[in-house]
């Protein structure tokens, strides 16, 4: 259903934003509108590579953004903008409130329709800020796309018509603005829609659920009236509220963005951990599932002695580590309410990283080795007999800081660990381990919880 809403949107919006621009404005607004497209998409993809969203996801964000939610903005902006024309009698006035007041509180409500849907729907996949950086950028970035297609368009159109050079062009000049100094201003307002959503997804209150993406929201129309109020503070108002609030903020949300990262490999390394200390990973691969340049060197390292599919089940069980980690870390942190369906979820990605623990484990220890964050004397031989450690102890509901979770499920056999210490050295071969055995069915218990779920 969604998908032949965003096709039937996307054949109306095309047409429609041809039928302003006309036919040559049109194709020179497309090519000049893709040029920020590819690296602000490359931005928010390295942002969430910790736990990628599937490319399907973020590819219907893109194009919500720029089908669906540009048909909105451009319809109820040009129906609100004639009313008020016709009630004031006033054009001018009515394309002031048109953009300052009306205009920013459509985009950014058809920009946050998308979100919404990937929050409900989508939960698995929805799981922090980070996600929410991500989805709130791609959905951003298909919106800024079209808007420029139908900004370049109509510059375009109006040099046709008057033989200006190009230097001199209405072309150059939105060229300049909008793709040079400002490709990051959609992107900007919707990420703050898409902060609060993820704050949201790491609260365990049902009343901050609800509030935290509505002062999202109320922050990106604050910000984008802001912006689109800015020609109208005198000759230097752009660039008074460009220097002084656009690119500090944006300097913020980049430093945030960074920081955020950094905190999510904090975080898998911190839970990874206690199912290593419980056999389920090696200690060689937490370090190097905390490290992107390791991940990458693992997927690369499986690809050169198994081809491709090597490669893509490193990158599965990547993600899947990730997942785990961050689904153990969102239970802590909301109790059993916060993940009401932990014990069934863990259990399944436990199965699926188990499968493929006979590729992945050893790529990623000698990748930890390689990128040095392992020293290689020191990796376990691999174990020969059932080995079980014992869970964390539980947190008490006292606790002031959350203690690990407990009753992590051990492995019915020790996990696959490289081979000896000295085939870890970067001089040494490299061997995929054998398959080990399946994990038991032994139960695991929530954060906070008293017994076994």
């Amino acid at each position: 259903m969604l998908v032949v809403l965003l096709a039937t949107t996307g054949v109306a919006i095309l047409e429609l934003v041809r039928e302003q621009t006309g036919t040559p404005g049109f194709f020179v607004g497309l090519g000049l509108a893709l040029l920020p497209v590819a690296p602000l998409m490359a931005a928010f993809r390295w942002l969430g590579r910790a736990a990628p969203a599937p490319w399907p996801q973020l590819l219907f964000c893109f194009g919500w953004g720029a089908c669906t939610a540009a048909l909105i903005a451009i319809l109820a902006n040009s129906f609100a903008t004639e009313w008020i024309a016709g009630a004031t009698a006033d054009p001018a006035r009515a394309d002031t409130l048109g953009s300052v007041a009306i205009a920013p509180v459509v985009e950014e409500s058809a920009k946050a329709a998308v979100l919404l849907l990937v929050f409900v729907f989508r939960r698995r996949q929805f799981t922090g800020p980070a996600d929410g950086f991500v989805v709130a950028g791609f959905t951003a970035t298909g919106f800024a796309f079209t808007e420029n297609i139908l900004y370049l368009g109509n510059a375009f159109g109006e040099d046709l018509a008057d033989g200006t050079g190009v230097l001199d062009s209405v072309t150059a000049a939105t060229f300049f603005v909008r793709i040079v100094l400002s490709p990051f201003a959609h992107p900007m307002f919707t990420v703050l829609t898409g902060l609060g959503f993820g704050a949201a997804a790491l609260s365990a209150r049902r009343s901050r659920r609800l509030a935290l993406p509505v002062l999202g929201l109320g922050a990106a129309m604050c910000a984008h009236a802001l912006w689109n109020s800015s020609s109208r503070f005198g000759e230097y108002g752009f660039y008074m509220v460009y220097g002084c609030v656009m690119v500090p903020v944006f300097a913020l949300l980049v430093w945030l963005a960074v920081w955020i990262r950094r905190r999510r490999l904090r975080a898998v390394a911190r839970e990874l951990a206690e199912y290593a200390a419980a056999g389920w990973f090696t200690p060689a691969e937490v370090p190097a599932l905390a490290s992107m340049p390791a991940r990458s060197l693992a997927r690369t390292l499986a690809r050169r002695r198994g081809g491709r599919a090597a490669g893509r089940t490193v990158a599965r069980y990547e993600a899947d580590a990730t997942a785990l980690a961050l689904l153990r870390n969102r239970a802590r942190r909301g109790g059993p309410s916060g993940e009401p369906d932990f014990a069934v979820r863990e259990r399944e990605l436990l199965d699926l990283l188990w499968l493929r623990r006979a590729t992945a484990g050893p790529a990623l220890a000698r990748a930890a080795v390689l990128e040095e964050l392992f020293p290689p004397w020191s990796a376990p031989r691999p174990a020969r007999e059932p080995a079980t450690a014992p869970a964390p102890a539980a947190p008490t509901a006292s606790s002031a800081r959350p203690a690990p979770a407990a009753g992590v499920p051990a492995p019915r056999r020790a996990a696959p660990t490289p081979d000896a210490a000295p085939d870890l050295r970067r001089s040494g071969p490299w061997r995929s381990a054998t398959p080990a055995g399946p994990p038991s069915n032994r139960p695991c218990v929530l954060p906070g919880a008293d017994g076994a779920r």
